[in-house]
């Protein structure tokens, strides 16, 4: 039997959490990915004092928050924007954010030119998709940014059951490598074949395209064949200035999509995935000398839109933390969190990593999710000054109201990593707004979420907006700073040795524009760096 393929499948279940499968080395579900013709499928990888009433009551709301199995009756409706716009009874339910991270879990960002849009919200999309270009002569496509997984793939012409719609308000493209002038079906006798799979597959003969099996932990699958075809990019040249540019890339035609990706309510034209792995598009870009494998982004969650680059960043510089070796996502080394400057008292085991332990950083979900000895310490240093706050579980959020400001009422909480690096959370990014007065909390118990994923910390989009993400994969290091997404920053162009700015982006300008009832979601682009190479 060949070794495992590079290919790994989006994390979790069927919900916001990032609960996770088990697949070997991390906390993912199994991904398959096969050749024709039968080819086998290979998994991818205290104190004694008598409590004040006060407290009391607080421990008791938080004991009935963590206590809540999902699936329990609701006992409130959250007052939220509709993360789609078509589809779905009119008043939305949050319950489907947790759905969405587990969906996404796995699925993040990586390579070349490409327009980001969506918002990162629970009240909102609670996901990010980017427009990319591919074929001759190119058709656009709306794909999933994610940095969990290993390939880019597109709904193919040859899929029946494939969404022709979808409830964002986008068009849908089916890929018809037939109709392209530079597209090639990969053969399972191909060097990228044999490489995704470690060498060649048993019953491969010549003229047998190279499949591929995608298995996601909540139960869609994507199943289709490898095409390579041209992708179309804007290369940066100047301050705010582009050019066009294109690269060959092998990505997956979708013939038969499984669970939600077959349906139409969140449909897209497919995933794009910016994990480490050589299959990946950044990856690939990177072997052709196109790009190096560095890239950031910079997510204003507050006004929408942001900032996304492949490419040195020179300014502003950030520190950074090792990445973990061997493992599939962007795991790093969590040393110690504190509350309001206080260091939590927490056992040695929370800090180990390994499998289905550790600590991770993705920008493909949403909300943070802690083990429950973690999530419990937290909310208790959080509301330590406000013991007399009534709390709702609401469809297992602990939400409450408060008129006031929450960034001067409550706590920074910060996460202390390897090479003394802080990642600062304020209030206003552990806490999102659910109407008038009504907050809710942005991190999730993950011991209520699943099994796998119960000694995780994950750390997703809301903890990591407004601040300048950098993945320097030549170095094996991430790093990040409080930043103003809605600026510019300035990256190197190792070609010539110039800098060049990089403005944050809206297309709404363009046309694109989607509303959850009355609200405008601008959206984000994804502005490629000036390591592109014509």
């Amino acid at each position: 039997m060949p070794p495992e393929p590079g290919l790994r499948g989006r994390w979790g279940g069927r919900r916001r959490s990032r609960g996770g499968g088990g697949g070997p080395n991390n906390s993912r579900p199994a991904a398959a990915v096969r050749c024709a013709q039968g080819g086998p499928s290979f998994a991818a990888p205290t104190n004694n004092k008598p409590m004040a009433p006060r407290a009391a009551l607080l421990l008791a709301a938080l004991a009935l928050l963590l206590a809540a199995a999902p699936g329990a009756a609701d006992t409130g409706v959250f007052q939220v924007r509709r993360k789609f716009p078509a589809g779905g009874d009119a008043g939305g339910n949050i319950t489907a954010l947790r759905a969405h991270d587990g969906r996404r879990h796995g699925r993040l960002l990586a390579a070349a030119d490409l327009k980001l849009g969506g918002l990162g919200l629970p009240t909102d999309t609670g996901l990010y998709f980017t427009e990319i270009n591919l074929g001759t002569p190119p058709k656009h496509y709306f794909l999933q940014v994610d940095t969990g997984s290993d390939i880019l793939w597109v709904n193919c012409i040859t899929c029946d059951q494939c969404p022709r719609k979808s409830g964002l308000g986008l068009d849908l493209t089916l890929y018809d490598p037939k109709a392209s002038s530079s597209g090639s079906t990969v053969l399972c006798d191909q060097e990228f074949c044999a490489a995704t799979y470690g060498g060649k597959l048993p019953r491969c003969s010549s003229n047998v395209p190279c499949e591929y099996k995608v298995m996601y932990g909540d139960g869609s699958s994507t199943t289709g064949f490898f095409v390579t075809d041209a992708l179309q990019f804007d290369q940066v040249t100047g301050d705010g200035q582009t050019k066009p540019g294109n690269a060959s890339v092998t990505f997956g035609c979708g013939a038969q999509q499984g669970g939600d990706l077959g349906t139409s309510n969140q449909a897209l034209d497919g995933i794009i995935g910016f994990g480490q792995a050589n299959t990946s598009m950044l990856s690939q870009l990177a072997a052709a000398g196109k790009v190096k494998k560095v890239f950031a982004h910079c997510l204003d969650i507050v006004q929408g839109g942001g900032i996304f680059a492949i490419g040195n960043v020179v300014q502003p510089k950030v520190k950074t933390t090792p990445l973990v070796p061997d493992m599939p996502h962007y795991n790093v080394n969590l040393k110690s969190v504190d509350v309001d400057g206080t260091t939590l008292q927490l056992p040695a085991h929370i800090f180990e990593t390994g499998d289905k332990k550790g600590t991770i950083i993705d920008s493909g979900t949403t909300l943070t999710y802690l083990p429950e000895l973690v999530f419990k310490e937290v909310m208790l240093a959080v509301f330590k000054k406000h013991q007399d706050i009534g709390f709702h579980n609401v469809q297992e959020f602990l939400c409450f109201e408060y008129s006031g400001s929450v960034d001067d009422g409550f706590p920074t909480i910060t996460f202390h990593f390897e090479d003394d690096l802080a990642l600062h959370v304020y209030p206003h990014e552990y806490f999102f707004a659910n109407g008038n007065d009504m907050y809710c909390m942005g991190f999730q118990n993950g011991g209520s979420q699943s099994k796998d994923g119960k000694d995780i910390v994950l750390m997703g989009d809301l903890v990591l907006s407004n601040k300048l993400v950098v993945y320097d994969l030549e170095n094996q290091v991430i790093g990040w700073t409080d930043y103003n997404c809605s600026s510019s920053i300035k990256v190197k162009d190792d070609k010539t040795g110039a800098t060049y700015t990089v403005n944050s982006h809206d297309i709404s300008s363009s046309g694109w524009r989607f509303r959850w009832n009355k609200t405008l979601v601008l959206l984000l682009v994804i502005v490629v760096s000036s390591y592109l190479i014509c």
